[in-house]
């Protein structure tokens, strides 16, 4: 009975019994040896395993301690103030609108054209950003500082300025009368110098700042019927390399953006004819659109990339200008 139930226990353990015994010895060694060392082996890797995943956690309970405290050291990085001017339609519009989007707070200036601006303001909003206009003229200088005023008084400062506002008052000059030469320079180049000397009080106190002037091509080849507009943009080029040279050492940087023709109300209502002979001069062969003069400056106000590039004029006028 005994070994009846000793030789179950070894057939069970794979043990022939047809052997010697001296054999039977031998190979029921030679399988307790290599069980023993199977069940040392998987020990081994059970304690490694156990090991790894105790190494893994304690990595990733410290990864998580790290970024928390990271997250507390870190400053909270604040949404740029923007002052747009003569940001209700055309080009102003279309720069509040690709700066309010990518997360920018922006103040939309308009003289006249309260309802668009208060929609330009609404669809800022409607994607999350934040948006307020302001009613005033830039060529006076009481209206500038209370544009000035309204965004601090909101937003706590001015991070960037893009002088966009400017008229035109088209005539050959022997019949410009001397009301319309002013009215241009008044607004489209007195303005941008009051309200550049206005923000950049606010930049100066905290060593950091962008001014972008909307200048235009003609301020650099001119255009017939526009001795007025084309002064005023040759100032803004000239006032712009003037302003970035005299704020650099104040983190200042400060660029013009000069356009050519860009599609807008105005080139809508050219003629087949007139529309022909612009195009004609432009290599590219088409309007520019607005969105892609707002790429530009949304690049000179806000990417990192251009902290390097102050003092300059940027054509972006399909090649017109060469």
């Amino acid at each position: 009975m005994a070994s009846s139930a000793s030789g179950s226990a070894i057939m069970a353990a794979g043990i022939t019994t047809a052997d010697t015994g001296g054999h039977k010895i031998c190979h029921f060694r030679r399988l307790f040896l290599s069980s023993t060392l199977d069940h040392i082996n998987y020990s081994n890797l059970q304690c490694r395993s156990n090991t790894e995943n105790s190494f893994s956690s304690v990595v990733k309970a410290q990864a998580v301690n790290v970024e928390q405290a990271a997250a507390r050291v870190a400053p909270k990085t604040e949404a740029p103030v923007v002052i747009v001017t003569g940001a209700s339609r055309g080009i102003g519009k279309a720069i509040s609108l690709a700066l309010g989007k990518a997360g920018c707070k922006v103040l939309v200036n308009y003289a006249r054209s309260s309802k668009e601006a208060e929609e330009v303001c609404k669809e800022i909003e409607a994607c999350g950003g934040q948006a307020l206009s302001f009613g005033g003229d830039v060529s006076k200088e009481a209206d500038v500082e209370a544009m000035i005023k309204t965004a601090v008084d909101a937003w706590g400062t001015v991070d960037v300025l893009i002088n966009n506002a400017g008229i035109t008052r088209d005539g050959l000059l022997m019949r410009m009368t001397t009301k319309q030469w002013q009215e241009v320079i008044d607004l489209n180049l007195t303005g941008v110098y009051l309200c550049t000397q206005a923000a950049a009080k606010i930049m100066m106190k905290k060593k950091k700042g962008k001014i972008i002037n909307i200048a235009s091509v003609v301020g650099l080849v001119g255009n017939f019927g526009q001795a007025n507009y084309s002064a005023a943009k040759a100032g803004v080029i000239g006032l712009t390399k003037t302003v970035a040279k005299e704020y650099a050492s104040r983190n200042i940087n400060v660029n013009a953006v000069a356009p050519g023709f860009i599609a807008s109300d105005m080139t809508a209502k050219l003629g087949d004819d007139i529309e022909k002979k612009i195009l004609g001069q432009i290599p590219l062969g088409r309007y520019g659109q607005p969105e892609e003069v707002a790429g530009l400056v949304e690049f000179l106000a806000i990417n990192p990339a251009s902290n390097y590039i102050t003092g300059q004029v940027l054509t972006i006028d399909g090649g017109m200008v060469m």
